[in-house]
């Protein structure tokens, strides 16, 4: 009898029996199968393609989340579609084993290539390939959308450009969730970029939400299901067991698993959308459009009220707009002023009670009570950065060649009611607004009603009010007590005891502006002589001062005395403009309140002395004087000769002027040339064409001034070590912020305003001055008459000249003599002294 082989002691004890050659055989044949089935990318196989599902379902709920702040469904394209290409890269990638950096080349060429039929058919050539303007658009809205999309007023639908965020955001969800589940061992972490994504969804959202309840249990109980399958199948994985009752038993407790799993999220989802409700039923809702302050600087722009009476006076009889469609008794708004600093009221943003300044278009979210009106604007003479509007705006539709660039900077303040286009209107241009307008109350119901004084507005120091304001108020008020009757005291004060006038011939004098020095003279005087300016600000300073809220409006409305029939035209002249307060009462929202002085109040005359004045008394004239002893035109002899001896030899001036004058004239020729070419330079620098070349214009300014005065700069320093050279030599440490303001500007992705630069500008002309003003005047005078600057930019000129010829791609400086390329010389320039 033989001994056992070793194939049966390997088989008995489940080790793959071996054959006479010691070749594995029966179920090491298997595991072979098993081994070369675990090379198969998990993309081709059954099990990736319930993930592909999977990741669907929850990138569908996600996408669900953008349907409020759009409005409409044209968000599903673009949102869809950038999932389904980041899915698709990412499938890609796992089966055919890309490098990461295969990966997210592939995707940046699919953003490219599809992102214009996709979130841009408008851009596109024949709605499908990508133009330049498509390239670019797809380039700057990843980087500026986001901020766009939370600083635009809802619905989103009318700002196309902006689908560029659901497409990009989406196509990198899918990317990073699909190269998950199919690549690493642990799929089940492919949630995590889903869960970012809902998140961020809600964040660029508003406040009210889609379908909350209905995402949350998608988004939780498939992805948590899809997670528990996934780890169950990778344990399973890691610890195989060949027998058939092995897996027999691992396949029941799996599916044991599963139910239990899907029971116990099936009832808590039912509890969750049953109880949700009831026990959040004023949960608040964060978004980021609640909390961001759009990137609109008010400072940039003048307070139309500054300009009132030029209209007035200037522009009495010139067409500024036509607006067609205005209801009867509407006003046509410029702006809403609610800040006053002791010089002029003006607009304000992100300060309480104020509002904010957010993109407006075609449809804005609006809710409020009126009729809704269509108008049509043409703008004739009128120009600036603020909108004309009327009531609660709704949409606003530009036409005509600027259409596009005057709907891309339009923003609007929904709580003042204040829309602004940072293009600026010009004459020809022409819009359509979508307004709720509703009617004003009377002075009945106003009397009837209550002040608002919940409402905030912007505080104004005391410092800053007029002196003989709490004084005059007090005055029209008297003993009353309740607000609205305040206030209607307060306007009638003013209307009783004011002149109105605005300068214009046959008016009494009367002084524009509105400061604070002004408006005291207004109120110090019995008899007040001024126009809406004047009485307007009055009457809003005198309202806040006594705790009713209140601000200035400033806009035009036709003449009471000829009003607009039904259906004509608006043409508005720079005499229809007027300015009034606004009060908000209970019921009505903010109400203008007008303090207008009736024209026909005049100045009375000085009384006169009723005694006539009698007759002056006719005097007889004196008598004429006796003639002098010499007689008209007769001269003394000796005179004549004295006169002749004096003669002034003019000749000799001239001869002696012109010896003198030529050789000074040839000393002083060299000093005017070498000043004028200075100044020349500096007037070049200072109005270069390209604002980032005024800025490093500027600083080169700086340089110059020291090397005038003996300190040269090394050609290959930076700025701020060409800064740290000067502040070493003369002490002046303004000069290394100047550095750090140009590198700022000069690198910054914004090209700087204009205001910007004459801020850079004033600084360095207080650095230049600092620096000599520590030299003695001997000093300055031969820095002034210096060369040393010019020999030293004709040398960083020849070198920049050849180091361009040996790189041909590289940037010339400002001086160089070729010409300019790149983003702008100011950057060539810090290339060459470093």
């Amino acid at each position: 009898m033989s001994a056992p082989t070793t194939t049966t002691t390997r088989g008995s004890r489940g080790i793959p029996p071996t054959g006479p050659d010691g070749a594995a055989t029966g179920t090491s044949s298997r595991s072979a199968t098993r081994r070369r089935a675990d090379e198969i990318p998990r993309a081709r196989t059954s099990s990736g393609a319930v993930d592909a599902l999977v990741l669907a379902v929850l990138l569908g709920a996600t996408i669900v989340g953008f349907g409020p702040v759009w409005g409409s469904a044209a968000y599903l394209v673009p949102a869809a579609g950038g999932a389904l290409v980041g899915l698709a890269v990412a499938w890609c990638g796992a089966w055919r084993r890309w490098p990461t950096i295969t990966v997210a080349a592939v995707a940046v060429l699919a953003y490219v290539l599809l992102g214009g039929a996709l979130a841009l058919p408008a851009d596109t050539i024949g709605g499908v390939v990508p133009s330049l303007t498509t390239v670019r658009e797809l380039l700057l809205g990843s980087i500026t959308g986001w901020r766009d999309v939370v600083t635009t007023v809802p619905p989103l639908r009318s700002f196309p450009e902006l689908a560029v965020v659901p497409y990009l955001m989406m196509l990198l969800t899918g990317l990073l969730a699909g190269t998950i589940a199919w690549r690493a061992r642990h799929g089940a972490w492919a949630l995590a970029p889903v869960v970012v994504a809902f998140v961020g969804v809600i964040l660029l959202g508003t406040v009210i939400p889609a379908f909350p309840v209905v995402q949350g249990l998608v988004v939780g109980c498939v992805g948590l299901l899809w997670a528990s399958w996934r780890v169950t199948a990778a344990r399973l994985g890691a610890h195989r067991i060949t027998t058939e009752t092995s897996r027999a038993a691992n396949r029941r407790l799996w599916w044991h698993r599963v139910r239990a799993g899907a029971a116990m999220l099936g009832v808590g989802g039912v509890a969750a959308a049953l109880l949700a409700p009831v026990l959040l039923p004023d949960a608040p809702r964060t978004v980021l459009r609640e909390t961001v302050v759009p990137p609109l600087d008010l400072h940039e722009y003048v307070s139309p009220l500054t300009g009132f009476r030029k209209y007035a006076k200037d522009m009495k009889e010139d067409e500024l707009f036509t607006v067609t469609g205005l209801p009867a008794g509407a006003r046509v708004r410029l702006a809403t002023l609610d800040t006053y600093n002791g010089v002029v009221y003006d607009a304000s943003s992100g300060l309480p009670g104020s509002g904010v300044y957010t993109r407006a278009g075609e449809e804005i979210a609006t809710v409020a009570d009126g009729a809704p009106a269509t108008l049509d604007v043409t703008v004739d003479d009128y120009e600036g950065v603020w909108v004309p509007e009327t009531g609660e705006l709704a949409g606003i539709t530009y036409t005509g060649e600027r259409a596009r660039d005057l709907d891309e900077s339009t923003y609007y303040n929904s709580t003042t009611r204040t829309a602004l286009a940072d293009v600026g209107l010009r004459p020809g241009d022409t819009y359509t607004l979508d307004a709720i307008v509703a009617p004003e109350p009377t002075d009945e119901d106003l009397a009837a009603g209550a002040v608002d004084q919940g409402v905030e507005v912007p505080d104004v120091s005391k410092g800053l009010l007029p002196v003989s304001l709490a004084g005059k108020a007090t005055q029209f008020m008297g003993e009353e007590t309740d607000p609205v009757k305040q206030l209607f005291a307060l306007r009638d004060g003013l209307v009783a005891s004011g002149v109105y006038s605005s300068g214009l011939e046959n008016q009494p004098p009367s002084r524009p502006g509105h400061s604070a020095e002004r408006i005291d003279a207004l109120l110090a005087d019995e008899e007040m002589v001024g126009d809406d300016e004047q009485f307007a600000v009055a009457l809003a300073l005198m309202a806040n001062q006594v705790g009713i809220p209140a601000r200035v409006v400033m806009g035009f409305y036709p003449d009471e005395e000829e009003p607009l029939e039904p259906g004509d035209p608006f043409v508005v002249t720079g005499g229809d403009v007027h300015a009034w307060a606004e009060v908000p009462f209970v019921g009505y929202g903010w109400v203008p309140v007008d303090a207008i002085p009736d024209e026909d109040n005049k100045i009375e005359p000085e009384p006169k002395s009723l005694q006539v004045p009698k007759p002056p008394v006719l005097e007889d004239p004196e008598p004429p004087e006796e003639p002098a002893e010499a007689e008209a035109g007769k001269v003394d002899d000796d005179t004549k000769d004295d006169a002749e001896s004096d003669g002034f030899d003019w000749g000799q001036v001239v001869l002696v002027g012109v010896a003198v004058a030529i050789p000074l004239a040839l000393l002083a020729l060299p000093i005017v040339l070498i000043l004028a070419y200075k100044s020349r330079r500096r007037l070049r620098r200072r109005t270069a064409a390209r604002p980032v070349d005024r800025v490093s214009g500027g600083w080169r300014e700086v340089l110059d001034a020291a090397t005038d005065l003996g300190t040269a700069v090394p050609t290959g320093a930076t700025r701020r070590e060409g800064a740290s050279v000067i502040v070493r030599s003369y002490g002046a440490p303004a000069t290394i912020p100047l550095a750090h303001r140009a590198d700022a500007t000069v690198f910054g992705t914004d090209e700087p305003t204009d205001a910007e630069i004459d801020a850079f500008w004033s600084q360095v002309e207080e650095v230049v001055g600092g620096l000599r003003s520590t030299v003695p005047r001997r000093a300055r005078i031969r820095a002034a008459l210096s060369l040393r600057s010019v020999r030293r930019a004709r040398g960083r000129t020849g070198a920049a000249a050849r180091r361009a010829r040996r790189v041909p791609w590289r940037d010339r400086g400002e001086e160089d003599a070729g010409p300019t390329s790149g983003r702008s010389s100011a950057e060539t320039e810090q290339g060459d002294e470093r």
